[in-house]
């Protein structure tokens, strides 16, 4: 099956497709003037659908990316600079979360918008687990007090961070300072082959973070358990994750208790002009 297909009834030669290709392996026929693909080439496309987003007559269609499944940009929907400022100011680590259980529904969602972040390649490799289990909560919670507690006692001071004494003692107290007591743990983690794996679900724990509060849902990054996991396979089994899955990153979610009414402040950026 060709992997492109092009509308000649549409088309205006303007060789945009073929400009925004990021593997050139789009070019215009020399002879007609119509976009082509390059021949035993179909492998390399990343299937990125930039010559389908770029074309502004509709004109070229992908095999693996159908039209109808890309939908037009609406405009009355593109924030301004002061929205997108205001947005990403305000996203906050929520560590406070309400009884209410969230609905699957509402985590399916933010994993659908989560999997248009850009990755390495295109390879789209990060896997997803999403634990709602609260005593397997609790339990991640424990193990990771347990690590906390044998890096305090047992563990090079260069892995002791200050606040470990504070997060057991209030642990001992019954108060989880690990995983917050929130209803809901999503993994982000890929395989190895994913060279830029930790790069890939960064990112797209990042989308999925910043989307979670238009559904009134907050996140925050579990870098205790993170850590955790790192330490040996008995916290990672417990957890789910497949062996051949190096690349993790656990976050919290729930539907965020405090509101907030002002944006803080940061540290000026520390920038070198070359």
């Amino acid at each position: 099956m060709e992997l492109l297909k092009i509308d000649r009834d549409k088309c205006k030669k303007d060789g945009i497709c073929a400009a925004e290709c990021p593997m050139a392996i789009i070019q215009m026929d020399h002879e007609e003037g119509y976009p082509r693909l390059l021949p035993d080439t179909e492998e390399v496309c990343l299937r990125c659908g930039h010559c389908v987003a770029v074309c502004p007559n509709g004109a070229l269609q992908h095999t693996s990316i159908p039209m109808e499944r890309c939908p037009s940009i609406i405009k009355d929907l593109i924030i301004n600079r002061e929205q997108a400022v205001q947005f990403l100011r305000s996203r906050r680590s929520v560590r406070i979360y309400g009884d209410k259980p969230v609905e699957k529904e509402k985590i399916q969602e933010l994993i659908e918008i989560a999997r248009y972040a850009p990755s390495a390649g295109n390879r789209q490799m990060v896997n997803w687990r999403v634990i709602t289990d609260q005593d397997k909560i609790h339990r991640l919670a424990e193990l990771t007090v347990e690590w906390m507690r044998f890096i305090l006692e047992k563990g090079p001071e260069a892995a002791r961070a200050p606040y470990f004494p504070a997060i057991v003692t209030a642990w001992d107290k019954g108060m989880d300072k690990v995983l917050r007591d929130a209803p809901v743990l999503v993994v982000a983690h890929a395989p190895k082959e994913a060279l830029n794996g930790m790069v890939d679900l960064t990112l797209t724990l990042s989308y999925l973070e910043l989307a979670a509060p238009t559904l009134g849902l907050g996140t925050c990054w579990a870098g205790l358990l993170q850590g955790a996991l790192h330490s040996g396979p008995e916290i990672k089994k417990v957890l789910g994750l497949p062996e051949n899955h190096p690349h993790h990153y656990p976050m919290m979610l729930g539907y965020a208790k405090p509101r907030y009414y002002r944006l803080p402040e940061r540290k000026p950026p520390k920038i070198v002009w070359a």
